[in-house]
């Protein structure tokens, strides 16, 4: 009876506080639940990227707007205003 006694005692010792326990498990639960936010972000960024990506090596309309407003590019014959407030 002692022997089943001591060996109930350890396996609760176990669960609440010892390697593996309830706590433990909770805080990797919480670790993964980050983990899985961060690469659900990381994901959706890279979308984005491949969508441009994948505008910019089919569609002319992608490249020139890059041009335009990134490099203040324009079209020869075209005339160039600036606004200033």
């Amino acid at each position: 009876m002692i022997i089943v006694m001591l060996l109930i005692v350890h396996l609760q010792y176990r669960i609440w506080s010892g390697d593996g326990s309830l706590e433990q498990i909770e805080k990797y639960n919480q670790h993964l639940k980050n983990i899985k936010i961060q690469i659900q972000a990381k994901k959706e960024r890279n979308d984005g990227l491949y969508a441009e990506l994948w505008d910019l090596r089919k569609g002319q309309d992608a490249i020139e707007e890059r041009a335009r407003y990134e490099l203040g590019m324009i079209q020869p014959n075209e005339t160039f205003f600036q606004i200033l407030e």
